[in-house]
This record gives C-alpha cells, sequence and structure tokens, in this order.
C-alpha cells in the first residue's frame, strides 16, 4: 500500500465554486449488470438527469476522456461500477487489475475532487482475509488474500487519499438478471447436468443487483453527506451450496447437488472462508431496509423465468 502516491487538482485551481455544480448524475461502466440494474431502478423513479456511460465510451483509464465527461456533464454524483472483476483471471493479470481497480479509480476521484462531485465507488467484500466467523464492520482489518481484493483495496486508499466526498459501499457475491454471475450460471449448468458440486465452506452474502442499485439512489436522494466506508449486501448468511440450493428450488431445476469442499475445487485464486458483512452502519445512516437474501433472489429468478413479469397490465 505504500506505493500509492496521488496527486489531485483541488477546486480552487479550476475556479468552481459550489453555485455551478450540475445535478446530474453519472454513471462509469453502465454496460455492466450493476450499471444496467441502475438503468432499471432510475425508471422505476423517474430518475431523468442521469447519464450511463459504457466502458467503450467512457474509459476510466483515458484522463481525457474523463476530464471531457465531466466538462460536459458538470455531475453532482458519480457512480463508478466499472471495474476488473475476473477473480481467477487477476492472479496473471496483475497490472491491467491493478490500472482499472486502483488507477482508473484514481483519475475519476482526481476529476471529482476538481469539479467538487461526490463519488460513490463500489469494492467488495474481497478486501477481507475472511479467516474468522464474525460479521465483518468497516473497520475490521482489510488483509485481501487474492490479487482482485488487493487492487479493489488500493483503488479504496487511493479514493480516499484524494477525496473526502465519497461513499464506497463494499459488496459481495452480486447476480441480476444482467451479466454474467453465479445465478445464470447455476440455472444454465442445471438444464445441462445431471450432478454439479459446489463449493460449502465458503460463507457470505448474496447480494441482488436491484436491491444494491436502489440503496444507492437512496442514499445519494436521502442527501444525507456521512460521507466513508460502507458495507451493504441482502440479509442473512449462506454457503456457495445454499445460495445453489436455493437457487434450484426456487426455479424448479431437478438437479443433484454435491457438497463440495475448498479442498476438493482449487482455484487460481483464494477465497475468503467468511465474508459476511455486517450492515449496521448503512442501515443507521440511510434509514435503509435491506431485504433477506433468499426472498431477493426469489424476485430474480421469477424475473429470469417471467421477462415481462412486471411490465404494465400483467
Amino acid at each position: 500500500m505504500n506505493d500509492i502516491n496521488y496527486t489531485s487538482l483541488s477546486a480552487s485551481e479550476v475556479n468552481i465554486s459550489p453555485a455551478d455544480l450540475g445535478t446530474r448524475i453519472i454513471v462509469f461502466g453502465a454496460s455492466g449488470q450493476l450499471g444496467q440494474c441502475l438503468q432499471q431502478q432510475a425508471a422505476v423513479r423517474g430518475i431523468k438527469n442521469i447519464n450511463f456511460l459504457p466502458e467503450e465510451n467512457a474509459d476510466i483509464l483515458d484522463k481525457d476522456i474523463v476530464a471531457k465527461v465531466f466538462a460536459d456533464e458538470m455531475p453532482a454524483y458519480v457512480i463508478n461500477c466499472a471495474a476488473y472483476t475476473a477473480v481467477d483471471r487477476a492472479e496473471d493479470e496483475i497490472d491491467t487489475a491493478r490500472k482499472v481497480n486502483r488507477d482508473g479509480v484514481a483519475n475519476l476521484a482526481t476529476v471529482c475532487r476538481a469539479h467538487q462531485s461526490t463519488l460513490i465507488h463500489i469494492s467488495t467484500d474481497f478486501v477481507f482475509e475472511g479467516d474468522v466467523p464474525k460479521l465483518l464492520g468497516e473497520t475490521e482489518p482489510a488483509r485481501p488474500i487474492n490479487i482482485y481484493g488487493l487492487t479493489k483495496l488500493q483503488g479504496e486508499a487511493a479514493l480516499a487519499g484524494i477525496i473526502h466526498k465519497y461513499y464506497i459501499l463494499r459488496t459481495s457475491w452480486l447476480y441480476s438478471e444482467y451479466g454474467n454471475n453465479f445465478v445464470k450460471t447455476m440455472l444454465k449448468l442445471g438444464k445441462e447436468r445431471d450432478e454439479l458440486g459446489v463449493v460449502v465452506d465458503q460463507v457470505g452474502t448474496p447480494t441482488y443487483g436491484m436491491d444494491l442499485a436502489s440503496a444507492i439512489f437512496d442514499i445519494i436522494q436521502s442527501d444525507v453527506q456521512a460521507y466513508g466506508i460502507y458495507h451493504y449486501s441482502n440479509e442473512g448468511v449462506a454457503s456457495w451450496y445454499d445460495f445453489a440450493k436455493a437457487i434450484f428450488d426456487l426455479s424448479g431445476t431437478t438437479v443433484k447437488l454435491k457438497p463440495v469442499k475448498t479442498s476438493e475445487y482449487v482455484t487460481k485464486a483464494a477465497r475468503p472462508a467468511f465474508s459476511v458483512m455486517d450492515k449496521s452502519k448503512i442501515k443507521d445512516t440511510f434509514g435503509l431496509e435491506i431485504p433477506y437474501w433468499r426472498d431477493s433472489l426469489s424476485d430474480c429468478i421469477g424475473k429470469l423465468q417471467d421477462p415481462d413479469a412486471d411490465a404494465p397490465g400483467k
């Protein structure tokens, strides 16, 4: 962590007053699953002053593009969903993971400070070692055991060293109707195979992307300026085996599920054995009510099985 040394522009250097700030929200990494969940939630809430920027149009590593986006939009809030999330591949692609998860975040933080924008950045439970079975609070020492977690922690440190108007939201086991995730993978494999082995001794909490997206807008609309690190996942505790069992039960998928130990399912990157996060801070600060993980999973599977379930008239 000692190699992080970022400089930043001050608001006075660019001569911006609070009165010049826009009211827009911009989202980087909008083509990912959380970005798409934010688009859905914005539509539900009738939020119009928001611009969703996919990676191909707004690379957070390109300082010139980032600067132009800010100059054009003058955002009050910036939501960063852009990240390198290939946990196992990161063990070999260290430089790429570090550039996106650390340097890209630093780029955004630098321009956010210059424009007096508030940055909402998504991080991960993988910043924790996860070797003790207890709820992980925001002040718990972060000791990642894989490159992905390390680069995400470096991104947190870079951000906090540049600006003070930020919310870091650590989440876990994210899934939704969009993109590639555990739920969609299990549903696919459940149709293709008669038997599946799923890890039973890694414990955490699944998080529905729609719930996280809703919480992000709740934070923005609360106008509570309690900056810092927060934990958000759905309520409850599950192993990956429990998660898979619930997916198959709720979807009516018939497949034999076998519990497998981590030692029997070797991966390139190590995973925390226990990463259940304490959500007391975010609930108390913003008055959030967080759904139980299985209830949210049922909602997601219902939408996957009937995409038009929420359409008018149904």
